[in-house]
């Protein structure tokens, strides 16, 4: 793209403070923001004024999970059913690693984040270690593909390879970068996070599978006959990572994807509960769960929206194809955003000052037909670090490693 080029495509959104200072900057720096207007999609700015709306809902109606209870019923049925799918080469790993740590205080990559107290341990290091308890399990290599970000792409890279891949299996690790949104103020303009970059953002947790199928990747799960893909958030230590219990099970329902679930801890537990939504599998907020919906009982007398998700999700890989990014809501979340001021100096504000773009991987539950709620022990899987300290912090974290033996 030429310089004249960008200025007319920024002139057309309103944008052209975006080349304020191009002139100062190195030929490399200018050729590598033109590229990055080139790629931007700024019609996303045009949906700012939906901000804070989550689309207009469907008719919700309760999902059943498959409760602990069949789980241990059908135990080595599913375990040996996962176990061939995996020794088959079926079965995939997906991690969601595009996210910095600035919630937890770091500037680099969440999963470098040390969570160790009387050594190191790093949120990288335990995905990885339960992932090689599979691999261990079965004796059959599983593939990795991490998604990164433009942003913690280099930093992430190379801190695996310093690590030796904490002894995984390095031909069985494929990175990729995560398309980017732009960020914008509260007015639509534009945020700079320095004099040659637009301020950007991952596109939202939805965003893996066309990441994976801008740089060739879908066709590798073709030609390797991977079936199913587990799909993951890194944040959260303690997951069980292409079990095959949850592999075998989610093969046997002949379901479009199976859902990690644990029960909820409360009533009103803030997490997005697995549910129908116009007869199809969706996931509802917990801000929109209704009195009435949460007082609602199955034929047993439980609570009938009581499984809340965990961001682990088992996809059959050939139904991915019919997902595509324009049948999905966009998402306008107010954020943090760090940005330079009129005097070009970086601020990082404390408070939220505008808005990311982000799709969301629960709308890609939603155009499946079919969804296998799969319950899981709290205990054993669901440790979130989100924050420094309180729920879901790295101090939460730390004591549930403790609990499952994993010394730090």
């Amino acid at each position: 793209m030429t310089r004249a080029e960008a200025q007319d495509k920024l002139k057309k959104y309103g944008q052209e403070h975006v080349l304020k200072y191009f002139d100062e900057l190195a030929e490399d720096e200018q050729r590598s923001l033109l590229t990055q207007i080139e790629e931007t999609d700024l019609s996303v700015l045009s949906h700012i004024s939906e901000a804070g709306k989550g689309g207009e809902r469907g008719e919700f109606s309760p999902l059943a999970a498959m409760q602990l209870s069949e789980i241990e019923k059908r135990k080595t049925e599913f375990h040996d059913a996962g176990v061939a799918a995996i020794r088959e080469g079926k079965t995939a790993a997906r991690l969601l690693a595009g996210g910095m740590g600035t919630r937890l205080g770091s500037d680099n990559p969440k999963g470098m984040y040390n969570i160790g107290e009387t050594k190191e341990v790093f949120i990288f290091q335990r995905i990885i270690e339960n992932l090689l308890d599979v691999v261990n399990e079965t004796d059959t290599w599983i593939r990795l593909f991490v998604m990164t970000s433009e942003k913690n792409h280099d930093a992430t890279v190379k801190f695996l390879e310093e690590k030796d891949y904490f002894g995984y299996k390095k031909e069985c690790v494929t990175f990729f970068k995560q398309s980017m949104a732009p960020a914008c103020d509260y007015e639509g303009k534009l945020y700079m996070e320095s004099k040659g970059r637009i301020s950007t953002s991952p596109n939202g947790n939805a965003g893996w599978y066309s990441s994976m199928a801008a740089v060739g990747l879908d066709k590798v799960l073709q030609d390797e006959g991977i079936e199913w893909i587990d799909v993951f958030a890194v944040d959260n230590v303690l997951q069980r990572i292409c079990d095959p219990c949850f592999v075998g099970a989610t093969v046997l329902a002949g379901v479009s994807v199976g859902a990690k679930v644990v029960k909820k801890a409360a009533r009103d537990e803030k997490v997005g509960v697995i549910c129908l939504e116009d007869g199809r599998p969706s996931i509802v907020e917990y801000y929109e769960l209704s009195d009435e919906m949460m007082d609602a009982k199955d034929e047993a007398g439980e609570p009938a929206y009581n499984y809340g998700v965990i961001l682990n999700y088992l996809f059959h890989v050939p139904e991915l194809a019919a997902v595509t990014d324009d049948r999905m809501p966009l998402h306008v979340v107010e954020k943090k955003i760090p940005y330079i001021d009129q005097d070009a100096n970086l601020i990082k504000p404390s408070e939220p000052n505008g808005y990311k773009f982000e799709q969301l991987v629960l709308d890609m539950i939603h155009q499946l037909d079919t969804c296998l709620p799969y319950e899981v022990v709290r205990e054993h899987e669901f440790a979130p670090i989100k924050n420094p300290t309180g729920i879901d912090s790295v101090e939460s974290a730390r004591e549930l490693c403790k609990k499952n033996g994993i010394q730090l």
